[in-house]
Formats: structure tokens, C-alpha cells, sequence
């Protein structure tokens, strides 16, 4: 990208030039080509094709899918862009790229996030920002050390009811913070199933060993793609990895937590395979049988956190699969917890928010006489312009690589910890579980031959 902020004046014979100012040659708003950023998409057949929509005052100048037919809208939306299968070959074809979307699948962000940064190339990511611990470090540090403008795809992360939140309970409405409730309605996909034991041809639009990109060779199913890789262990990180970033954000910043000493975790590990078809309830001949590939159906994630200062220690508990946590004394019965929320339980009081709502105080009676803290927080220009402003030379945009590594970290930690079904201790300095060898071996695992980071 070349823009105006970055260009250097040559001084003719004459002496030298004058710089117009912008506005006086365009008129008021005018954005000259030049200070355009040429973006590139990978993964662009759903959630990807969403966030270039929302990336549209820049040049949507090359687009990268596995799947022809499944990015065909995003294509056809972008009749100018270049089209390749291999994200790879698009980075090295297309040398005007400024910066990248990604929207795979997250067992592939790692791979094509330090592809980008190897090139200089500014990144936006989905959530979570990669699929294993040791990628999110690794990527953050990269990212760092090139120093390009980066941003995940935290929508809510400076939204006025997050900063609304964080200001609440800094202010101390409800006094010391010593245990926090998140729940979440996900998973809306299949979990605690079975590896498909039929099979079924590729479609010719899809090239999937590219959509395998590092994870172990399997054969292909419609089980895996689209969309329904996120109960996959090889693939995706379930319900936590969608949605716990859009939530644990807001307690991080309101309680200004790092990461965990300790994290433990239940879950519902078995698939219910009814005697026959008439049955109706689990009975005494029902079959139970394990899912190890996938997510389980439910589960419930606590992580300790330590002493902050003059801030006490925290507990904070995820619930998901259609689990929530006990309803807070006091809380009026026609009140609802909602689909998914935060609660914030503090020596002197109860305060009920989520990633798109509130805050508000709990019981609800309470909220008629109360004065909410002066807005001292920064709020968000808009999530994406955050991030097409960093690129061009402003301020990081709010969930940056720093900020969404340590939301990310926390949240596959809790996943290690449904894996394993028992209180790991976390070095975040190690990057290591200190009480379990076996639980290590989640944090790094290995890529298939010929993928690398």
C-alpha cells in the first residue's frame, strides 16, 4: 500500500513541491485510490465472505476457497478479484496484497495467518485465533516481531455494552468480583458423534486434501464440511472456541485478568445409542459408546485466576450445551438468563451482561435507582474500520493478536481440560500443563508431512 502518510517528497530543480491537502482536490470525505488497501480473503464461503462485506471501502483484489461452489456468492460478488484454490499460490502471484482475511476453518488459521505475516501482510482472523495453544503463542509473536496491524474476529470487543460492563464493575456498583458465570446456547452443530463409517465422493468443486491442510489424512465426508467441522476435534474447538472469545472478553477486561493458574473441566463424553427404535428413555440395555473424535455434547469449564493487585482472586465458570449456571439469589422470577450471558457475582451485588447486551443489575428492581459510572472507556469506531485504520498507521485495533492470543490461549486451555477431564496447572511461561505429561500433548500436536508453520 501506498499512501500519502507514507510517501517522501523528492525535491526538483525548482525547489521543492506542495502538498494539496486531500480534501481540497476531492472534496470533504474523499479517500484518494491510493490510500485503499488491496485486501485478500481465504475462506471466503461463509463467515469470510462476510467480513470482506464489512471491508468494502478497501479493494477486494483476490480471493482464495477449497471450494468453488461453496465461495461462488463471494466470488461472483467480486467479479475483478483474482480466484485461486491454494492460498499459497495467491500469495505468491499476488504481490500488490496489503493485508488478508481469513475465514477457514480453524485447524487452518495458524498455517495461513504466518503466511501472511511472513510477507509483511496485515491479518484479520476468525475466531478463535487458531485451533491448538502453541499456534496462538506462535502466531502472536510472529505478528509482533513484523509488526503488522492485525484484529480477530471479536465484534463486540469495544462495543458500548462491553465497555459499559468493565466500567460497572471497575466502579465497584457491586463491590469485590470473586466468581464469574458465562453460558453459552452452542453447540448448534453435531457433537459427542461418530466418525462416519460410509463414504462418500469428493464433490469436483472442493480440493480436499487442501481443506485437510495439517490435520491427519482422512477420507472425505459431508459430516466434516462445511460448517460442521467445529464439533471435530481434528478441525475445530467446539463451542468454547466459537463463542468464548465473543464472551470471556468482556470479563478480562472488566476484572483485567491474564491467564489462569489452574483450570479443570465435566463434560458429557458419551453418545446414547437407544436399544431400539421404539425406545423413548435411557434404560438399563441401552448402549453407551464413547466419541473420542469429537467435542462432547456439554460441559462446564472452570479457570482459577490469582490475585490482581487489590483485586482478589476469581473463579470464572463456562457452561455449554444447554447448560447454565443456578439462578442468583434475589433474581426476580419473571427474569430470564437468556441464551447466553454473563454474570458477575461481587460481595455486594449481582451484574448480568453478554456479549451483545446489558449491563444491568440483578434483581432487575434494582436498576430503577441506580446511576451507572461515567463512560470512561474508548469506544469502537466500528470492528473492522479498528482494523483498516491499524493498517494504515492508526492505533492496534482493539482484539489484536496480543489480546485475542491470551482469549484464545484461555479458551483451547479449557478445552484441554475437557480432553483430559481433571484440574490441570497451567505455566503460561512454559507454555505447559506442570501436573500432567499427558495433557501436554494437545498443546503442540503435530502437523501432517508437508505443513509447517
Amino acid at each position: 500500500m501506498s499512501s500519502v502518510s507514507r510517501r517522501n517528497f523528492v525535491p526538483g530543480a525548482a525547489g521543492a513541491f506542495t502538498l494539496v491537502p486531500r480534501h481540497v482536490l476531492g472534496g470533504t470525505g474523499y479517500q484518494a485510490p491510493s490510500d485503499k488497501l488491496n485486501i485478500a480473503g481465504v475462506g471466503v464461503g461463509a463467515m469470510g465472505g462476510g467480513y470482506l462485506r464489512n471491508c468494502e471501502s478497501e479493494n477486494i483484489v483476490a480471493l482464495a476457497d477449497v471450494d468453488d461452489e461453496f465461495a461462488a456468492k463471494t466470488f461472483q460478488r467480486y467479479p475483478n478479484a483474482k480466484t485461486y484454490r491454494d492460498f499459497r499460490r495467491m500469495l505468491e502471484k499476488e504481490k500488490s496484497i496489503d493485508a488478508v482475511v481469513i475465514g477457514t476453518p480453524d485447524h487452518t488459521h495458524a498455517v495461513v495467518a504466518m503466511a501472511a505475516i511472513g510477507l509483511g501482510k496485515h491479518v484479520y482472523c476468525a475466531k478463535p485465533m487458531t485451533r491448538t495453544i502453541y499456534e496462538a503463542r506462535t502466531v502472536a509473536k510472529a505478528a509482533r516481531e513484523a509488526r503488522v496491524a492485525t484484529q480477530m474476529s471479536v465484534q463486540s470487543c469495544a462495543s458500548d455494552p462491553a465497555c459499559s460492563t468493565a466500567e460497572w464493575v471497575q466502579s465497584g456498583a457491586i463491590g469485590a468480583v470473586r466468581e464469574v458465570h458465562v453460558w453459552s446456547d452452542r453447540p448448534i452443530w453435531p457433537q459427542a458423534v461418530l466418525r462416519p463409517a460410509d463414504t462418500a465422493d469428493v464433490p469436483s468443486s472442493l480440493d480436499w486434501d487442501l481443506w485437510l491442510g495439517p490435520a491427519a489424512a482422512r477420507p472425505y465426508h459431508p459430516a466434516y464440511h462445511p460448517f460442521v467441522w467445529r464439533g471435530w476435534w481434528d478441525f475445530g474447538t467446539g463451542a468454547i472456541g466459537d463463542m468464548g472469545c465473543h464472551t470471556l472478553h468482556v470479563i478480562f477486561r472488566a476484572l483485567k485478568l491474564a491467564h489462569p493458574i489452574k483450570v479443570h473441566a465435566t463434560a458429557a463424553r458419551l453418545m446414547r445409542i437407544e436399544a431400539g427404535p421404539a425406545a423413548t428413555r435411557l434404560t438399563r440395555k441401552t448402549r453407551v459408546q464413547a466419541t473420542p473424535e469429537t467435542l462432547p455434547a456439554a460441559s462446564i469449564i472452570t479457570w482459577d485466576f490469582a490475585a490482581r493487585g487489590d483485586l482478589p482472586p476469581v473463579r470464572v465458570t463456562w457452561y455449554d450445551g444447554g447448560l447454565k449456571p443456578p439462578r442468583p439469589s434475589g433474581m426476580e422470577p419473571a427474569e430470564k438468563l437468556g441464551e447466553d450471558g454473563i454474570l458477575f457475582l461481587g460481595d455486594r451485588g449481582v451484574i448480568l451482561s453478554g456479549f451483545t447486551g446489558g449491563p444491568k443489575l440483578v434483581p432487575n428492581s434494582k436498576n430503577a435507582g441506580f446511576t451507572p459510572p461515567p463512560k470512561t472507556m474508548p469506544r469502537s469506531a466500528g470492528h473492522y474500520m479498528e482494523w483498516i485504520n491499524a493498517c494504515k498507521g492508526g492505533p492496534p485495533a482493539n482484539c489484536n493478536f496480543e489480546f485475542g492470543s491470551l482469549l484464545t490461549e484461555v479458551a483451547l486451555l479449557g478445552n484441554l481440560a475437557v480432553r483430559m477431564e481433571r484440574e490441570l496447572y497451567w505455566s503460561p511461561e512454559d507454555l505447559r500443563i506442570t501436573n500432567d505429561a499427558e495433557a501436554n500433548q494437545f498443546i503442540n500436536p503435530p502437523y501432517r508431512s508437508g505443513w509447517s508453520l
